[in-house]
């Protein structure tokens, strides 16, 4: 996201908040793409490429263990007893089960889930981020499985996460006493606008890759066309507000290149899928996937 992007929540300190889904996985991203680059007979490169790699099973198996979420795992933490310090502890973070906010009970299908925002000592930020997800997808740090979950909750959840202009870059949005101490009661970021929960069309080509990967073309058309009802109509606007996204933003400057651009992408590897491989990498199957499939697909 732009620059401007720092003047919502992410609690990207480290140490106690920990580092946010985004971050994880455009870090995979890079690393991977680093790993690739590296001409292993170079001087030092062989020493460098080791330490990636090591880094990369530490981090997918972090992520795909710790950072996702679907039914059975979220009856897990619901069932967490706290403060186990051992290494046997099943609560390794000490998640307090009273911390689920209620409305991820009702949001969370029986088949699908996703990447929380982010996972810290004694703390989870349950909400769904899109940048996050799909750039998950597309580094193939989601295992297949994953993948295919993340598509599955997108479906069943589809006027929460898209609604009348895709995508929501985040979901719910935050309000009240959450509100005013996470942004300092910033009025560019009132709830289901800007960062909170606002739906920004320049994510539709972050969506049309991962559905093209996952085989789920079915859902980028479905978006693109709701993208292609709104956006030359409205001057190609920044950012929608609205729970639905139905109301072009209060703030959102018009003509922005980067909606234009996404939309554009997205039609591009929509009519050619070929194109993904500029944007996506493929599954490392040296990597051992440490979750052989979704437990949403068990229900």
């Amino acid at each position: 996201m732009s620059g401007r992007s720092r003047s919502m929540d992410h609690r990207v300190g480290q140490g106690v908040y920990g580092y946010p889904i985004e971050i994880q996985a455009l870090f995979f991203m890079s690393l991977r793409c680093a790993l690739l680059l590296l001409k292993p007979e170079a001087e030092g490169n062989k020493d460098i490429m080791e330490r990636i790699v090591t880094r990369l099973h530490a981090l997918s198996y972090h992520m795909r263990t710790y950072f996702w979420l679907d039914f059975h795992q979220l009856n897990d933490i619901y069932r967490f007893k706290t403060e186990e310090y051992s290494h046997t502890a099943v609560n390794k973070f000490n998640v307090i089960p009273e911390s689920i906010p209620d409305w991820l009970f009702d949001f969370m299908p029986s088949r699908g889930g996703y990447f929380v925002g982010n996972v810290s000592p004694a703390r989870m930020d349950f909400r769904w981020f899109a940048l996050g997800n799909c750039v998950a997808i597309l580094a193939s740090l989601a295992t297949p499985e994953q993948a295919g979950a993340i598509m599955d909750l997108i479906e069943e959840r589809w006027e929460d996460l898209i609604g009348e202009m895709p995508l929501k870059i985040c979901y719910p949005a935050i309000e009240g006493h959450e509100w005013q101490n996470v942004t300092g009661c910033d009025p560019k970021n009132t709830r289901w606008s800007y960062h909170n929960g606002g739906s920004w069309p320049v994510l539709i080509w972050l969506l049309t890759g991962a559905c093209i990967k996952t085989g789920r073309l079915k859902i980028a058309r479905r978006a693109i066309d709701l993208a292609e009802a709104r956006l030359a109509r409205d001057s190609w606007p920044e950012y929608y507000d609205g729970k639905l996204g139905r109301y072009v933003g209060k703030q959102a400057r018009k003509h922005q290149t980067w909606s234009i651009a996404g939309y554009l992408v997205a039609k591009m590897m929509l009519e050619d899928p070929s194109h993904l491989g500029m944007i996506s990498l493929e599954e490392d199957k040296a990597m051992n996937p440490v979750l052989k499939r979704s437990a949403s697909w068990t229900v």
